[in-house]
């Protein structure tokens, strides 16, 4: 499946060495103003070749939008949007043609379809996320008039956690750090692994602030399930805690349940979520991501037709996706977020007459 969401739905198209990478955008209410530079100043935070701590492949990652918008607002009809490929180096990639790649896609393309786009990883690759970005700019636009806002970070690398949110200073940090006192620390861990033709895990951590009480649809389409599912889509990630997360298996209830007061929880161990459901706190995630797999280490891998081989992989990657991931996640929530606002809406029958009355 190509595409996500239910009332709010986009679908992505392209691969990593194609002509273009794009989105389309379905279900955006009319009348949003399209601000068109603050959308490429999303991909911006999210594009390659920035700095040494990312891929050395630089793409503009320049957005056009084809459709759905007239005069700087959107018209309720679809949003089509490209962005061309315009730094391939399709040749690095010839030596592995036949040959699987460890801790990549590629073994599992070509047992599932029988075929597959062998030049970068094609649309296994992490490039496609541009496209996520490009619509989730979109849904922080229509965010933004509701008052939320969907903040991230980087808040590990490898074993070293961050001890301090400060979302502020990510949005400054080259590597999206939440902790100004970790920062150094953590790009050396990545710097050392590049020099070792290495690469790092990491972790990053989304806030969403301002939802209100209500988004979510039990039993089935949850908040919380909905979220995990839009992380665990992205490349590389491979486990989602929501609130306190696996730390809330080694407590007791009493120690977990957030108390009620006339002004509000007082904690937060649930992550702004009960039972599927937005219960009006922050909303808190943390995002693991695993280690790129594409190392500059000899590694013993079979080719398609089951022969042994050693091989050395070529081509221009990042010592730690993590670092591009984490606007990846903050842009996936803002489309679910944006999606279950417009499914809350008929939620009862007092928005309903509230609207048509």
């Amino acid at each position: 499946m190509n595409s996500f969401g239910q009332k709010l739905k986009f679908s992505t198209f392209g691969e990593s060495h194609g002509t273009a990478l794009g989105c389309i955008l379905d279900g955006l209410p009319a009348g949003l103003e399209i601000d068109e530079k603050y959308i490429q100043s999303e991909l911006d935070r999210r594009k390659p070749g920035k700095s040494e701590f990312e891929t050395a492949r630089k793409e503009a990652d320049k957005v056009e939008i084809l459709s759905g918008v007239f005069e700087g607002k959107s018209t309720g009809t679809p949003i089509a949007m490209i962005i061309y490929n315009t730094n391939q180096k399709s040749k690095d990639y010839t030596n592995i043609k036949d040959v699987f790649r460890p801790g990549h896609a590629d073994f599992t393309y070509f047992h599932k379809y029988g075929i597959r786009d062998y030049r970068g990883g094609g649309r296994s690759s992490a490039r496609e996320t541009a496209a996520r970005v490009a619509a989730g700019a979109i849904a922080k636009l229509m965010l933004k008039e509701l008052n939320i806002e969907v903040l991230s970070g980087l808040s590990q690398v490898a074993g070293l956690k961050s001890e301090t949110c400060d979302y502020e200073f990510a949005k400054k940090s080259i590597i999206y750090s939440l902790d100004p006192n970790k920062e150094e620390e953590q790009k050396n861990l990545i710097k050392v692994a590049k020099e070792n033709h290495d690469s790092v895990g990491g972790a990053s951590r989304v806030l969403i602030k301002g939802a209100p009480v209500g988004l979510g649809q039990p039993l089935y389409y949850k908040l919380d399930a909905v979220l995990a599912d839009a992380m665990m889509g992205i490349n590389a990630v491979k486990a989602v805690e929501i609130g306190d997360g696996i730390m809330s298996a080694s407590t007791l209830g009493s120690q977990n349940n957030d108390e009620i007061r006339e002004d509000g929880f007082t904690t937060n161990h649930s992550g702004g979520i009960l039972g599927g459901i937005s219960n009006g706190d922050e909303i808190v995630m943390n995002v693991y991501f695993k280690p790129t797999p594409s190392i500059f280490k000899t590694q013993k891998t079979v080719t398609n037709t089951n022969e042994e081989v050693d091989f050395s992989l070529k081509g221009r990657h990042d010592p730690c996706v993590a670092i591009r991931g984490t606007i990846v996640c903050e842009s996936m929530a803002a489309l679910v977020i944006a999606d279950m606002i417009l499914l809350n809406m008929g939620s009862n029958m007092s928005g309903v007459t509230k609207y048509y009355n």
